[in-house]
């Protein structure tokens, strides 16, 4: 016997350790990336680098460029976020008002900038000016009149339905990932998982393009959600040009991290807000390393929408307010109200939205989305005109909602009576008693609240760019018993927008179950330390109402309605079930399918790959023995195969497979081996069969694991993967487990 003598001698043979094998450690479509070995190549990466950095000036030169790399990609990252985010809010601000006329002498303009110039604009009628024409203007020739009231609506209708109709098209027919908010899968993505060209260019381009045409059509939705996934596929394209995050997937979704930190800083004007709703709401991993260059990201992205001006405000959003009235003690009561209503709303939105998405996807409803978003849009339009705080955009009413009332102000929020024969003119508006105005703006405003309620439950999901609206109303009058108990004539005791600002972040609070992160957005919106305690009263209250009802936001649930592999960290197990209750195979299945450390053929692993649909193959020493090698990937095992029959002369479907660090003696006329130890992960996570589900489920979270081996004495009995877990917890909740599969 000998090693297999003449050119199948060993010292001839292809160490695969010496060359590494093209595509080995990549992954495939809708698979989990493997956390440890992506970090342990990081690892491998960095001291290569470190150890030639003295060699020459060229390799220090290579070793400062991995350095700053990290830097360097979070900066365009946020450049770019910057830059769209202020060529979205001013597209569609022009392209919303395109809905209600146009300026005819720079056509350029939107309705507030068209009549900036303009010396005809009265202070009570500013919006009115001669360089703005409506389409009853210019097609009718009627500015006043029942005939120009008809045609405003026919031509309002007409661009709504226009813009969300081709919205609708670019979306199914270039990039159907660009629909929805994108939070749900930017979570499961920044998990592990892969879901190729969720984050491409055409994705980007499609997103930027059909955002602005779907908040321009006066759907009841938000762009800050998107503007997240905007910014997370900025981050991905430019992780490509560096290879220390373009080659390795945990390193990538360092970027991401930080990316959608640039997001919500640039969708609310808050920086440190969108670093804490990284950390605290989609991110899984998130390092030391990463917090930095999050809060660099959100700086970058902050400063160039500052410097765009989109609003002409010169601050970050359209909703920016200042508030200084001093809240009193006793307001800590409807605070804690408007957080109970905010945990109600939240609760009822989740579960009818969810219920419509379920409906939208078991039925044929589902396989019309351009019809969908038509009759939507249509309902919308139709609904929305009559109603001045309907017809804004979402950005316009919660600022209208959000401003207080002072002089310069002319909404009819603000029409408060001003006794003339009194003997000195009041200019507190607390004293003056409302007029007809403020009466007719709380009809409408409560009319309001009801559509907007209904359109969004149906309107979050549809094939078009869709983030969550925030449904905020409030009214004070001084005239209530509760105020008048407490209020003494002339004090501003009571800030009407700051109701709404509270009741806005109880609302979404109760949707998303955001906390930290959501009081710190809407303090730097508010830009006033004094509320910080009734933002934290409310948005807690609004979240234990909301965890009464179900322990899920709107995007944890949207994850399970899709089924995408997600272990939430904030969910806890406490089952006391064990790991051989959950391994497979079971005892009804068929034995567990396993590779031979230098017993099997190529033509053997190569029939093994065709019958079965696993991810990965335990390597055992022998099938008597059952003791563990250790653990093959299917893509890898494929990819070394093929290389290695173009490479390698004399690899044949008879060749011996050896994962072993010797090869085994064979005979002389045997076909030349094939050595594969180099793809073969030599310590792969194994727990044994006594090992609680509980402590399973944690380590899974913690080390972000796609299988772990259970072992009993050393022998392999079964193996647990990610799904098997999630099908379990699903079990164990009383729902179906098959649902956990990519959707």
């Amino acid at each position: 016997m000998s090693n297999g003598g003449g050119a199948n001698s060993s010292t001839h043979l292809l160490d695969l350790l010496d060359e590494p094998i093209p595509g080995v450690g990549t992954y495939d479509d809708f698979h989990t990336i493997d956390w440890v070995r992506e970090k342990c190549k990081d690892r491998e990466r960095h001291r290569r680098i470190n150890s030639k950095k003295k060699e020459s000036a060229w390799e220090l030169s290579k070793s400062l460029y991995d350095a700053w790399s990290g830097w360097l990609v979070v900066t365009l990252t946020g450049l770019a976020s910057g830059a769209l985010a202020g060529l979205i809010d001013i597209a569609a601000d022009w392209m919303a008002d395109l809905k209600e006329g146009i300026c005819m002498n720079k056509f350029w303009f939107n309705h507030e900038q068209c009549c900036w110039d303009s010396n005809d604009a009265t202070f009570d009628e500013r919006d009115k000016c001669p360089q703005w024409n409506t389409w009853a203007d210019l097609i009718i020739g009627q500015a006043e009149g029942p005939g120009s009231y008809i045609m405003n609506y026919i031509m309002y209708i007409f661009w709504a339905l226009s813009f969300a109709f081709l919205a609708v098209c670019l979306v199914k027919v270039f990039a159907p990932y660009a629909c929805g908010s994108g939070i749900p899968e930017i979570k499961t993505i920044l998990s592990g998982f892969i879901i190729r060209g969720y984050l491409g260019k055409w994705t980007l381009m499609i997103k930027t393009v059909t955002l602005v045409l779907a908040v321009a059509s006066g759907l009841s939705l938000g762009k800050e959600g998107p503007l997240v996934h905007v910014a997370c596929c900025c981050g991905n394209i430019f992780s490509y040009l560096f290879p220390k995050y373009s080659t390795n997937e945990a390193k990538k979704r360092e970027v991401l991290s930080a990316a959608s930190a640039a997001g919500v800083s640039v969708a609310f004007g808050a920086p440190i807000g969108g670093v804490l709703f990284s950390l605290e709401e989609v991110s899984y991993y998130f390092p030391l390393k990463t917090l930095w260059r999050s809060f660099f990201a959100a700086l970058v992205a902050a400063f160039i929408l500052r410097s765009i001006n989109p609003f002409g405000n010169s601050r970050l959003v359209l909703f920016y307010v200042e508030y200084h009235t001093p809240w009193y003690l006793f307001e800590l009561i409807p605070f804690i109200l408007l957080g109970v209503f905010g945990g109600l709303w939240g609760a009822f939105f989740i579960r009818a939205n969810i219920a419509w998405c379920r409906r939208r996807k078991t039925t044929k409803f589902g396989k019309y989305p351009v019809l969908e978003v038509i009759v939507v849009a249509a309902i919308t339009a139709i609904v929305a005109f009559p109603n001045p705080y309907t017809r804004f955009n979402t950005s316009q009413l919660i600022k209208e909602l959000f401003t207080d009332c002072g002089p310069l102000e002319s909404s009819s929020l603000c029409d408060y009576k001003n006794d003339m024969n009194a003997s000195k003119i009041v200019d507190d508006i607390p004293d003056r008693p409302a007029g007809n105005g403020v009466y007719s703006a709380m009809w409408q405003l409560c009319l309001a609240l009801v559509f907007k309620i209904i359109m969004t439950v149906f309107t979050f999901g549809i094939k078009v760019p869709s983030g969550l609206f925030i449904p905020s109303m409030a009214y004070y009058h001084h005239d209530w018993f509760i105020f008048k108990q407490w209020c003494e004539v002339g004090a501003d005791c009571i800030t009407p927008g700051l109701y709404a600002m509270v009741g806005a972040a109880a609302c979404l609070g109760g949707v998303t179950r955001m906390t930290v992160s959501l009081v710190v957005i809407v303090f730097e919106l508010t830009g006033g330390l004094e509320y910080i305690v009734p933002l934290m009263a409310a948005v807690m209250t609004s979240k234990w109402v909301g965890d009464a009802f179900g322990r899920e936001g709107i995007y944890e649930s949207h994850i399970r309605l899709n089924g995408y592999p997600f272990l939430d960290a904030k969910e806890e197990f406490t089952h006391t079930t064990l790991a051989r209750d959950v391994m497979r195979p079971r005892r009804s299945d068929p034995p567990l399918a396993v590779l031979t450390q230098d017993n099997m053929t190529v033509d053997d692993i190569e029939s093994l790959i065709n019958e079965t649909s696993y991810n990965g193959f335990p390597v055992i020493m022998s099938k008597e023995s059952q003791r563990l090698v250790g653990f093959a990937l299917r893509r890898d095992l494929t990819l070394a195969i093929e290389n290695a029959r173009k490479k390698q002369e004399g690899i044949v479907g008879s060749s011996r497979v050896c994962f072993a660090q010797h090869t085994p003696s064979l005979p002389a006329e045997s076909p030349r081996p094939l050595k594969l130890r180099s793809i073969l992960d030599m310590s792969p996570f194994t727990v044994t069969d006594h090992t609680p589900m509980e402590i399973v489920v944690d380590i899974f979270r913690k080390l972000g694991l796609r299988q772990c081996l259970v072992t009993h004495n050393g022998r392999l009995l079964g193996i647990i993967t990610k799904k098997d877990i999630l099908r379990h917890m699903a079990q164990m909740a009383n729902h179906d487990p098959e649902s956990i599969m990519f959707n």
